[in-house]
């Protein structure tokens, strides 16, 4: 049987337009698959020359002339969605470990236009010590430097031949952070001050936020469309149907990327921290409130999380009544989201494991769930009793599930620690908890109320049980409602 490539299936031969680094599964679950939405949709009519960030090989890349087959599996309006498209957007791919003449040759291009990037965190960061002299560089910023001073003196400074830069590391402030390092690489090589100024003026470096679950690989699938296409497949990537892309740039960057008129869920926006905070508190925040409460009930996933008759209702009733009020969006757009969330919870073809979202809990409690928390304080003049019982549940589960926990040691240590010091006394426990300015980056026992309330919660917990303090919260508040 033959392997997927042009022979088996056909493409057309756009120009390269776009430098893109980053060759995983995300980029081409998510950003390949939209290009390929524009060119089918819009007058796009672009492909990507990728490279990857890292000493990678683009051979198994390049032995299927850059097709791949994209698998979409999810929920969208509660309906099962199940798609499957060759992706025909990538053109190439170049190692500059191998060939780095070729990637400064790419620099040259007139049709080159945008830069695309998924380098990780740990990609985009400053290292000093790449030399413009270097074959490459080890950094992507330092990569991009390069490449595009070689294409400032290769168009002698011509301000029509900057590009438009939409890095997708999920990094705050991507954009920005990268001009910034690219800018600073400029004056560790002593580059002259005509490319610095071309830099600022004749590029357009863009902050992002992607969003988008994308679990790779799937030998399942491969070996379907193996069955069904005739063709092997190497590089198949399957993902779910939820997408969004945010960007933040000025208005002529949408003309020149037509997203929404090929009907994907890309927001062009004046300020992206707004969608950044609701992503955070909302998916984010909805994920480690679960994990111990979920865990602690005696599941495993965030699908059986989501559809149990307690911890799912309980979630879903923190996020609308708790977490949602107090986000600066419209009300419609949050609801909206928050079923699109939820949505992506119940996808069957997805199996989140909590145990694995469970990793630094105690500062993704902090950085997702405390903000959420403090604003309905301010916003309500009272304690929000379904992120206090998060909060709660965290505590507990530290206490009686240690050694399911990967934490910093420090952290663990004061936990385990303040469970035995106080001699199992719920009150001192969380007096002696929630003062740990390190932990919370405040001191939480300022709050009226806050300490006495997260000491009664835990102790109902200790006594009856997760599941069962869970439903007390649930049918008091309802109980509540009908009085």
């Amino acid at each position: 049987m033959r392997r997927l490539s042009k022979d088996v299936y056909p493409v057309a031969e756009y120009p390269e337009t776009i430098l893109q680094i980053g060759e995983g599964n995300f980029m081409r679950g998510f950003m390949n698959w939209q290009i390929q939405k524009l060119n089918d949709c819009t007058d796009f009519k672009g492909r990507a020359v990728v490279v990857p960030p890292r000493k990678g090989s683009v051979t198994a890349l390049n032995e299927q002339d850059g097709l791949y087959t994209l698998c979409i599996q999810g929920f969208h309006d509660q309906k099962e969605m199940n798609e499957r498209i060759v992706i025909q957007s990538i053109s190439r791919g170049i190692s500059t470990y191998t060939d780095y003449e070729a990637f400064l040759h790419v620099a040259e291009s007139p049709d080159v236009r945008f830069v695309f990037s998924n380098t990780t965190e740990a990609g985009l960061v400053l290292r000093k010590e790449d030399r413009l002299e270097d074959r490459p560089q080890v950094s992507f910023p330092g990569k991009l430097t390069a490449f595009l001073y070689h294409r400032f003196k290769a168009f002698s400074g011509d301000e029509k031949k900057g590009l438009i830069i939409l890095p997708c590391e999920l990094i705050e402030q991507n954009g920005d952070r990268l001009r910034e390092y690219v800018i600073t690489m400029a004056a560790e090589w002593n580059l002259p001050p005509d490319f610095v100024a071309w830099v600022k003026e004749a590029n357009t470096f863009c902050n992002t936020l992607v969003d988008r679950i994308v679990p790779g690989f799937s030998q399942k699938a491969a070996e379907t469309v193996q069955k069904e296409e005739g063709y092997i497949d190497e590089l198949l990537v399957t993902a779910e149907y939820y997408h969004l892309f945010v960007i933040e740039a000025p208005p002529f960057v949408q003309k020149e990327l037509p997203f929404q008129d090929a009907g994907l869920n890309v927001l062009f926006v004046e300020d992206i921290a707004p969608y950044r905070m609701s992503k955070v508190r909302i998916l984010n925040g909805a994920h480690t409130a679960m994990v111990p409460i979920a865990y602690s009930c005696g599941l495993d996933t965030v699908k059986k999380a989501v559809d149990d008759e307690h911890v799912g209702v309980f979630i879903r009733r923190m996020l609308e009544e708790e977490v949602l009020p107090s986000l600066p969006l419209p009300e419609e757009e949050l609801l909206l989201y928050t079923q699109s969330v939820w949505d992506r919870f119940c996808n069957p073809f997805v199996k989140h494991q909590l145990l694995d979202i469970a990793l630094n809990g105690v500062s993704k409690f902090r950085a997702r769930i405390l903000p959420s928390l403090l604003d309905y304080i301010e916003l309500k003049k009272q304690l929000p009793t379904k992120l206090m019982f998060s909060l709660s549940s965290l505590i507990y589960f530290y206490q009686v599930h240690a050694d399911q926990i990967k934490d910093d040691e420090s952290v663990m240590t004061f936990m385990k620690g303040a469970w035995e010091e106080v001699d199992h006394s719920y009150e001192l426990m969380v007096d002696q908890l929630l003062s740990n300015e390190v932990l919370w980056g405040m001191d939480l026992t300022r709050i009226a109320g806050l300490k006495d309330a997260v000491a009664e919660q835990l102790t109902c917990i200790h006594e009856n049980g997760m599941r069962a303090a869970v439903h007390q919260i649930l049918q008091y508040e309802s109980q509540g409602e009908k009085a």
